[in-house]
Parts: structure tokens; C-alpha cells; sequence
């Protein structure tokens, strides 16, 4: 699988780390990559996000990239092996969290009110309660 190059500006970094993954997980990929699964890659999962709070707390902004693109590579490996398994994609995933957070704020997708901290958190509150009923 060919990846594109780094000056290849027809493809976001996003979908150059998708394909790079895909490489990782393809028949001439790499052995440990190839191998993992959800239940492998959870404690990476759990030790990239330790390093990435870690990082914020220091408060360096380079630290804090490298350990965000080293979450998105554990998150990108997680959404492909489900994508293989003909679950979902990353993609889904995003279309997901996109409709989530503008159902989940409609004091600002919706309608300009100005509501205060307390009466945001119960809307969210709310909301969660009322999805959470809908997936019953």
C-alpha cells in the first residue's frame, strides 16, 4: 500500500495517518501492529492518555503534541482494526461525536441564549439522560 508523501497536499494529516496505519496493519506491515486489538491496545490506550496529562500538566506545548499525535495513532489503530471488522470507522466515529456535541449544545447550535454554568450543565444533564432513554 502506498502512503502519501509528506508533501502530498491532496490528503489532510488525518487521512495521511489513516493510511499509514492501514500500511502498518497490511500484509507487508509490521508484526506487532498487525497483531493488536481492542483489548491488546487498551492499556496503551490508558498510558498515552496518562503521558498526554501528564504533558498539560508541565504545560509544554511541544510535549503536549507529541503525546496528542501519539493518542490519535492509538485512536487511529483502535477505529481501523473496528473498520476491518466491518464495525465501524473512523469516520462513524467522528459523524458521531459531531452530532453528539451539537445535540448536546443547542444553547449554541440552536439558539443564542445566555444561560449561566449551573443551567448549562443541567441541559447536558438533560440531553445525556433523554439519548440515553432513546438507546433503551
Amino acid at each position: 500500500m502506498s502512503t502519501p508523501s509528506k508533501q502530498d497536499q491532496t490528503v489532510s494529516p488525518f487521512q495521511r495517518l489513516g493510511f499509514i496505519v492501514k500500511t502498518l496493519r497490511g500484509s507487508h506491515g509490521c508484526p506487532w501492529d498487525k497483531k493488536q486489538t481492542p483489548e491488546s491496545l487498551k492499556k496503551y490506550l490508558i498510558e498515552e492518555a496518562d503521558e498526554l496529562a501528564e504533558a498539560i500538566l508541565q504545560g509544554d506545548p511541544k510535549h503536549i503534541r507529541e503525546e496528542v499525535g501519539d493518542l490519535f495513532f492509538i485512536l487511529i489503530l483502535l477505529t481501523t482494526i473496528f473498520e476491518e471488522r466491518d464495525k465501524f470507522s473512523a469516520n462513524d466515529a467522528l459523524k458521531s461525536i459531531c452530532e453528539k456535541m451539537i445535540r448536546r449544545h443547542p444553547h449554541v447550535f440552536e439558539q443564542q441564549n445566555d444561560c449561566c454554568e449551573e443551567e448549562l450543565r443541567a441541559q447536558w444533564k438533560r440531553i445525556k439522560e433523554e439519548e440515553k432513554k432513546d438507546e433503551d
